[in-house]
């Protein structure tokens, strides 16, 4: 008879993360407290010493501990940007892998950008609107620098989204930045593409500083759109090149 759900076996090393997990969330071991050293952990699990190293580096990939040079690893607090940054490498191989997965993203990213327009006009505090055009001059000192350009319109949108008071939100937005890097490239460096980014942006600050969510949404909305139909028309002129 063939087994349905066969058990899988686990690694050496699977165990010691499971065990060290367990002490951590049972608050044994604190954030900022170091993990005891390798020869202990390898005598209470009676493992070798590979298993733990690898335990340890699985731990840090994780972003539960970080690991320095000749000292012992150190629990941390993973903030909501070092767990999202976390995927980009492999996000990135699934951009380009699956070109379909592209589309999905860019509908994510309006999605998300919509919402927090829309919460920033409706939280924005007058030293909230003051950042955001400080971005948007930024961006604008950045016009014959094309990665900080790239750089500060991320800022830009990213600032927007931390006004939501969601530290979610912020880092997903980056994290989107940074994952479709090669996607937004060729939209700044269009002709005529910098200075109508400007343009659109202080559209969106305007509604934001007014407390107009609806005009918000839109502004974000018609923003986005227009980025992406560039990028489709940038496509075909490149197939038929």
């Amino acid at each position: 008879m063939t087994a349905v759900n066969p058990i899988q076996k686990r690694k050496l090393y699977q165990d010691v993360v499971e065990r060290l997990m367990q002490r951590i969330q049972a608050g044994e071991i604190r954030p900022g407290d170091q993990l005891p050293p390798e020869r202990e952990l390898m005598d209470v699990y009676g493992v070798g010493r590979p298993a733990v190293r690898e335990a340890l580096q699985a731990m840090e990939r994780s972003g539960i501990v970080e690991i320095s040079h000749g000292e012992r690893a150190k629990v941390v607090v993973p903030t909501a940007r070092d767990l999202i940054l976390q995927i980009a490498s492999g996000t990135r191989h699934l951009l380009q892998s699956q070109p379909d997965m592209l589309d999905h993203l860019k509908e994510a990213r309006l999605f998300l950008e919509v919402g927090t327009a829309r919460m920033a006009a409706q939280k924005a505090e007058p030293q909230d609107v003051e950042a955001l055009r400080a971005r948007i001059e930024d961006q604008r000192a950045a016009l014959t620098q094309m990665e900080r350009f790239l750089a500060c319109d991320m800022a830009f949108h990213r600032e927007i989204a931390r006004i939501s008071g969601n530290p979610i939100f912020p880092a997903v937005i980056e994290a989107v930045f940074q994952w479709a890097g090669d996607y937004y490239q060729p939209l700044v460096r269009a002709p005529g593409a910098e200075q109508l980014t400007l343009e659109e942006h202080t559209r969106l600050v305007d509604a934001i500083a007014a407390h107009d969510a609806d005009a918000a949404e839109a502004a974000v909305r018609a923003h986005v759109t227009r980025s992406n139909e560039l990028y489709r028309r940038i496509e075909q002129e490149r197939a038929h090149s």
